[in-house]
């Protein structure tokens, strides 16, 4: 685990996120609230695009909690059954479903106890909605950000939590919005897991890793 690095340090880390991307956007296809919700749902332990190549039909005639029951448990699995723990999952889409029918009038609530009181949404994914919905800086960290935020010293942490927080504490304001869509990017494209692309890396000259690859 690298040291919490320094304000200015991290100030010129997402100034040339910024320059680099200006307005970076999630991979998950998604058509309104709702679809978000459902997109994120299914990502766990699956990639996006294996994700979008299974939504982007299903998502094509089945955009509202209504419309999702009205397909029922059967016809959703069979619809997303290319997507890793797809059983469990298309249960908790359909639960929800009929919470959010039922409890908020067929609408995608916009907080995060009420996000993460529906069935299959934890932390990360009512992060994911309240930030790409409703543009509130909240902050999901996934592995690609807590493995970026260890290694260069941006957001160090034991755990997710320590990690979200580190995100809040550190990255200056005009950053919070997207900084977990840029470390997302870099840590999926460029700080990968095994041989991390550093000879590409925007940011090397500032990242404290010892490791670095050629």
């Amino acid at each position: 685990m690298a040291k919490q690095l320094d304000y200015h340090t991290i100030h010129q880390i997402f100034t040339r996120f910024r320059a680099a991307q200006a307005e970076p956007e999630g991979e998950l296809f998604h058509t309104n609230a709702f679809t978000l919700l459902v997109a994120v749902a299914l990502s766990a332990q699956a990639t996006d695009a294996g994700v979008n190549k299974a939504t982007r039909p299903l998502f094509a005639t089945v955009d509202t909690p209504q419309k999702m029951l009205d397909l029922g448990l059967e016809g959703l699995t069979e619809a997303i059954k290319t997507i890793g723990l797809f059983r469990q999952k298309a249960r908790n889409v359909i639960r929800l479903s009929e919470i959010l029918v039922a409890e908020y009038g067929g609408e995608v609530p916009s907080s995060r106890a009420a996000l993460q009181s529906l069935p299959g949404v934890g932390r990360k994914t009512a992060n994911v909605v309240l930030n790409m919905w409703w543009k509130i800086p909240a902050q999901a960290v996934d592995t690609h950000i807590f493995r970026l935020g260890n290694r260069t010293g941006i957001c160090p942490g034991r755990d997710v939590e320590t990690v979200e927080r580190a995100i809040e504490d550190h990255i200056p304001a005009e950053f919070q919005q997207h900084a977990h869509h840029w470390m997302i990017l870099h840590g999926r494209y460029i700080c990968i897991a095994r041989k991390p692309r550093c000879a590409d890396c925007l940011i090397r000259d500032l990242c404290p890793f010892e490791e670095k690859t050629a």
